[in-house]
């Protein structure tokens, strides 16, 4: 584990000791799990890194029965993968897994729109988002960018008011954070989507849901793309 790595992994098992007033007196797996998936989407804890039990445990203070059940949740989900007699890693992805990452989301996220009903809609959740990721890019914090670039995608699939697809694109938008983390320069990466972000919800708010989608598709092709080509052939696991 390199310097870099392992401070990282402290400064994210940190974040965790401030999540453990999350649990509450019933702290559960499930519970677990939601703070580990978001730690995820934010990307406190980069592919490829050992998550140990003790200092994971320490920091939330629950037992290794709780954290290994939250293992088994996040596995399930693709987030984690557990290698025998070695432990348990954060994934690494695959250009696959880049592929049908997108296609997941052109499905739900542009689904999302297409079924909108007649305007106003609401879209606060949605400009926040833009505004969060604007401010970032303006403080040149672009890992904070990202997680806003997250939380607009969240946002808009949120316009569904469903449960079940909030629940569905947590767990695709905290593995689409596991890629960001291949591209060398996220300036150049991220700073783009930021006007096509504002464009989006200045649509929705015009009453076009119609006129958002096609601008969705278009993005999330262009996005695609780009991490294809920026993603190694066979990733080291």
């Amino acid at each position: 584990m390199t310097a870099d790595t392992s401070l990282a992994l402290t400064d994210a098992l940190s974040e965790l000791a401030a999540d453990r007033a999350l649990l509450g007196r019933t702290s559960t797996a499930e519970r677990v799990a939601a703070i580990l998936r978001e730690r995820i989407a934010r990307g406190s804890f980069r592919p490829g890194v050992r998550l140990s039990e003790e200092r994971i445990c320490g920091a939330l203070g629950v037992s290794r029965n709780t954290l290994r059940e939250a293992f088994r949740l996040l596995t399930h989900e693709r987030l984690l993968v557990h290698r025998l007699n070695k432990g348990t890693f954060v994934r690494v992805l695959t250009a696959a897994d880049i592929m049908d990452i997108y296609r997941v989301r052109r499905l739900v996220e542009c689904a999302a729109l297409r079924e909108l009903g007649e305007p106003p809609y609401r879209t606060g959740e949605v400009r926040a988002a833009v505004e969060a990721g604007e401010k970032a890019a303006a403080a040149g914090i672009w890992h904070d960018c990202a997680t806003a670039n997250i939380r607009f995608h969240q946002a808009l699939a949120g316009l569904a008011e469903s449960p079940r697809t909030d629940d569905l694109m947590r767990g695709v938008l905290a593995e689409l954070r596991l890629a960001f983390h291949i591209m060398d320069d996220p300036r150049r990466f991220h700073e783009p989507y930021l006007a096509r972000n504002r464009q989006i919800v200045r649509t929705l708010e015009a009453g076009d849901p119609a006129g958002a989608e096609r601008l969705l598709g278009f993005y999330l092709e262009d996005s695609r793309r780009q991490l294809i080509e920026a993603y190694p052939e066979q990733p080291t696991r």
